[in-house]
């Protein structure tokens, strides 16, 4: 009997298209949105990374620039108000609040050390929104993965349990095959939530970072604007 057993064993297809293939609508379907949702987190996760990379490069680049001793309106001139660079939208946001806070005969309009920062403080919003584009469907798929497959499992378990009862054998090969495309559910939905989980908290640290870095260089540049408004 166990002879038997065996060779039925050994004659069931256990890698994983043979389990895909055995496996129920049901399951079958959650196997798909999970392999699905874990394409979407890498996506995500190597695009932020690129961006990020580009974020860094491009604000010390920047920074070079400001510190280099160039006269501010020159240096917008250059970069002009539009600019593609996320540093430079900020300075930019900055000196185009400064210029239009200056009235016709030179003077300043009331408050304009207000509004400046208003308008920096608008800029690294919006800059940091777009650094944190597609981070909450890494969490979402970081804390829902799991619970996904675990139902895949359920569900795979409690058919192998009725195919059990059906044919009233409780054998290796008629128990096996079930168990193991239901514990396949659960083995992708944790390949699909830890790095997911792993890199939503690298890539929010990062995106934490830049966000400072940004909040540093307004707060230096309206400290260089306020000297300028009190001379």
């Amino acid at each position: 009997m166990e002879a038997e057993t065996l060779a039925l064993a050994q004659g069931i297809d256990f890698s994983l298209w043979g389990l895909f293939a055995r496996a129920t609508l049901t399951v079958k379907l959650v196997v798909v949105l999970l392999i699905a949702a874990s394409f979407w987190s890498w996506s995500i996760i190597i695009q932020r990374h690129i961006s990020y990379r580009s974020a860094r490069s491009e604000a010390a680049k920047f920074d070079e620039m400001f510190w280099s001793g160039e006269p501010l309106d020159a240096l917008f001139d250059t970069i002009g108000a539009q600019p593609s660079g996320r540093s430079q939208k900020i300075f930019a946001a900055g000196m185009t609040e400064w210029r239009r806070s200056h009235r016709n005969d030179g003077g300043l309009i009331a408050g304009a050390q207000a509004r400046i920062d208003r308008s920096m403080d608008v800029a690294i919003n919006k800059e940091s929104e777009q650094l944190q584009k597609g981070l909450p469907v890494l969490a979402t798929i970081g804390s829902t993965a799991p619970f996904v497959g675990l139902f895949g499992t359920v569900w795979g378990i409690m058919n192998a349990f009725v195919e059990i009862a059906e044919q009233q054998n409780t054998n290796l090969a008629v128990v096996a095959p079930g168990i193991a495309e239901a514990l396949m559910a659960t083995a992708l939905g944790l390949l699909a939530a830890i790095p997911a989980v792993i890199f939503y908290n690298k890539l929010s640290s990062d995106s934490d970072r830049i966000v400072a870095g940004y909040e540093s260089f307004a707060d230096e540049f309206a400290t260089i604007l306020s000297r300028q408004l009190d001379s």
